[in-house]
């Protein structure tokens, strides 16, 4: 829409993002959306589905088939949990440690790829209003949690 310049922009970066993230990412075998799984995996440590589903903050079935693709190939693990055999223990695997400095590796190369031409100070600055306008955003979104306000 012509009366919405910044919404549109957004948008398009938002999208042209994803593409970029997604060549990018081709090389490691993973697709868009899964580094984020792993790099929570990676950090956290074995975790309920269901928090890993609430982490990601996207459809549970599109995390379950996530997990599917994941576990097939040979990056995650899913256990019962010893706490409540109800639930479902997701963990990285050491095979899929290798990954972890192919995603670094892949996020930093689309951080200078979208950052070329900005410096320092333009980058903070982006860094800073980009920040303000997420928290936009979740003030208006109730799956924000209280961490991104």
């Amino acid at each position: 829409m012509r009366g919405s310049p910044v919404s549109n922009a957004l948008s398009r970066i938002a999208r042209l993002h994803r593409i970029a993230a997604g060549k990018l990412l081709q090389r490691t075998g993973l697709y868009p959306g899964q580094e984020f799984l792993m790099m929570h995996l990676w950090n956290e440590g074995p975790v309920r589905q269901a928090e890993l589903i609430k982490a990601m903050d996207v459809d549970p079935s599109t995390v379950t088939k996530m997990l599917q693709r994941l576990d097939q190939a040979g990056y995650v693990t899913r256990t019962p949990d010893p706490l409540d055999r109800r639930a479902v223990l997701v963990e990285s695997t050491r095979d899929s440690c290798a990954l972890r400095s192919e995603v670094k590796d892949a996020w930093g190369e689309l951080e200078e790829h979208t950052l070329a031409g900005l410096d320092e100070g333009e980058r903070g600055e982006l860094a800073r209003l980009l920040s303000k306008v997420e928290a936009n955003l979740c003030g208006q979104a109730s799956e924000c949690d209280a961490s991104r306000r």
